[in-house]
């Protein structure tokens, strides 16, 4: 096995997995607050850093049948939330690509370098 490569942001608001601390967004990347999850409160994100993808399957959500895979961290492997891959309701094809974080299961986290 490889070493482990962990990306860095280098910007004043973070957030961070909550078990090992290891980088994943910026706040600039925050799309929405509107969202649940298994956990309670989930955010909806640009983009993510730091996570690897499970099983690609369709699920039922609130807003209609997506396809979408759990994400977790690189690092220690703790689920964070899930990527949407895909939306059949044309109002949701905004989801596409974009990642879900569990508020529970992240932290905020400042950041000086």
């Amino acid at each position: 096995m490889g070493k482990l490569h962990i990306d860095y942001l280098d910007s004043g608001q973070l957030y961070v997995c909550g078990i090992c601390k290891a980088h994943l967004t910026d706040h600039k990347e925050l799309i929405s607050k509107d969202f649940w999850a298994g956990t309670g409160k989930a955010y909806l994100y640009n983009k993510v850093i730091n996570v690897y993808s499970g099983i690609l399957e369709e699920r039922m959500l609130r807003t209609g049948l997506h396809s979408c895979c759990d994400i977790f961290c690189k690092s220690c492997e703790n689920k964070l939330g899930w990527k949407y891959v895909w939306a059949l309701e044309p109002e949701q094809k905004y989801k596409e690509g974009k990642f879900i974080l569990e508020k529970n299961l992240i932290e905020k986290a400042e950041w000086d370098l």
